[in-house]
């Protein structure tokens, strides 16, 4: 058994959420990066573990495949208590834990497989655009009816850094980028300023998603 947890994914992609709650709780892992310049269906190594072709994909010590990016980051909450990287049953907090971890995926992520290829959904570059604008739109609607319903201290759920706060910072860096981030939820910006500044993620940000010039958009 291959005590080390392996993780299918790419610099800046989805799984840069995963790779930042193992730095976090001190876990070793093993990256299987897509290949360069080729869609995710296009790799071979990523369709034979998950024929959905989505990263992250985690293979955990046991050899068995977990995908779907909230799933694996529950698990390994469950599974790494100590970490205190979630509230856990019990916990008041757990409510709105659960809800912000399911709306991510549920209302925000979905929106990222349309804009990688809008082709699946229009044709023609003119079809294609509009969806492009409208999917940005949606993108931060959501986030500003998110912001309108949490109440953070230092972090989302409180003074205690969670995995929500991981999800949030990540994925805020996608379109429509962090300027409008910032401007639809001004309440959770300085959020994700701060788990940008944290010492424990330095290596891994400047490494798998640096903060290059105009990185905010």
């Amino acid at each position: 058994m291959d005590p080390t947890y392996r993780l299918y994914g790419s610099p800046g992609w989805g799984s840069t959420i995963v790779e930042a709650t193992l730095t976090l709780m001190g876990e070793p892992y093993a990256r299987v990066d897509l290949k360069e310049g080729v869609f995710a269906h296009e790799d071979e190594r990523l369709t034979r573990v998950n024929p959905l072709a989505q990263v992250p994909a985690l293979v955990l010590p046991s050899g068995e495949l977990l995908t779907e990016s909230a799933a694996i980051l529950l698990w390994l909450t469950e599974q790494h208590a100590e970490a205190g990287l979630a509230p856990l049953p019990g916990d008041p907090a757990r409510a709105q834990f659960l809800r912000w971890m399911a709306y991510i995926p549920g209302q925000i992520y979905p929106m990222y497989w349309v804009r990688d290829i809008p082709s699946r959904l229009a044709e023609g570059e003119a079809a294609e655009q509009v969806i492009l604008a409208r999917t940005a739109e949606r993108i931060a609607d959501c986030w500003r009816m998110m912001d309108q319903q949490v109440s953070p201290g230092r972090y989302i759920l409180g003074d205690r850094l969670s995995v929500l706060d991981l999800y949030v910072t990540v994925v805020s860096r996608w379109t429509p980028r962090r300027r409008r981030f910032y401007a639809v939820a001004p309440k959770m910006a300085e959020v994700v300023r701060r788990v940008d500044a944290e010492p424990r993620l330095a290596g891994l940000w400047a490494e798998r998603f640096p903060f290059d010039d105009g990185w905010e958009g």
